[in-house]
């Protein structure tokens, strides 16, 4: 084992971790701003531990000097997705991406791991700018459905409980599991327009809602006390209804209400 500073060689992963988090957290946000759908449930990121990098480098033959190129995980972030559709989509959006370079994509959906794992890798180099300048450095990218990770996450945990000896009826178990897992997912794939109509409907409504309120506030600003209260009233009554029509026509109310209160004040 060579004496290298492990610190100062995890910083550039580390911040590649961090900025990778932040670049698809504000992609899932963008998306959902423009109202277009987003393939982007919740994002996670983690540098792999010393400790396992050694493993993996001793398990794959990884000379020391050659950790870089040779193991391509020490960076990681991993992509929650609804749907299995939504991990194609999200694959092509990384692929046209100019901040980072695709090298190859691994599909354990179609083609899964004996253990019954299942998941879309993307290997990417991407290039950080550190004190000493810029360094490129290699990252997973792991795309999975929410069953996908409820699996995995509980496969690697008794991993390390047997440290990666399993007993058979635990295999066993595993497997069916990750069948399992597989047919809640085509469950849900059968029943996807159902369920992105009522998401989109939650979405609207949660937007409209913002909008009304923030309306309301605005004419408080101008000093229309008496006008923004009768609105809260009908926002109050509106909202027990749950009537998004009705809703959208109250805030189309309110901006013609603020507009002539900006005449009014202009005058």
């Amino acid at each position: 084992m060579d004496g290298r500073d492990w610190k100062k060689f995890l910083m550039p992963y580390e911040q590649a971790v961090e900025e990778l988090k932040v670049k698809f957290k504000t992609l899932r946000t963008e998306l959902k701003s423009r109202e277009e759908y987003s393939p982007i449930e919740f994002v996670t990121g983690r540098v792999k531990r010393i400790s396992s990098i050694l493993d993996k480098a001793k398990r794959l033959s990884v000379p020391m000097e050659k950790l870089e190129t040779g193991i391509e995980d020490i960076a990681g972030i991993r992509i929650m997705c609804q749907f299995v559709e939504d991990i194609e989509r999200l694959a092509e959006l990384i692929r046209s991406r100019e901040d980072m370079t695709v090298l190859y994509e691994k599909d354990y959906i179609v083609n899964k791991k004996p253990s019954g794992y299942r998941s879309y890798h993307i290997i990417v180099e991407y290039p950080v700018q550190t004190a000493l300048g810029m360094k490129r450095v290699l990252a997973e990218i792991q795309l999975r459905t929410l069953a996908m990770n409820f699996w995995a996450t509980i496969e690697h945990s008794l991993n390390y409980k047997y440290r990666e000896s399993l007993p058979q009826e635990v295999v066993n178990r595993l497997s069916k599991a990750a069948e399992a897992a597989y047919l809640l997912d085509q469950e849900m794939s059968s029943i996807r327009v159902d369920i992105m109509e009522a998401q989109k409907l939650f979405e609207d409504k949660s937007n409209t809602v913002t909008k009304v309120l923030n309306a309301i506030q605005e004419l408080y600003f101008y000093h229309r006390v008496r006008e923004a209260a009768q609105f809260q009233l009908r926002f109050n009554e509106l909202w027990e209804t749950d009537d998004l029509r009705q809703l959208e026509e109250l805030y189309n109310d309110l901006t013609e209400a603020i507009s002539r209160a900006k005449k009014a004040q202009q005058s």
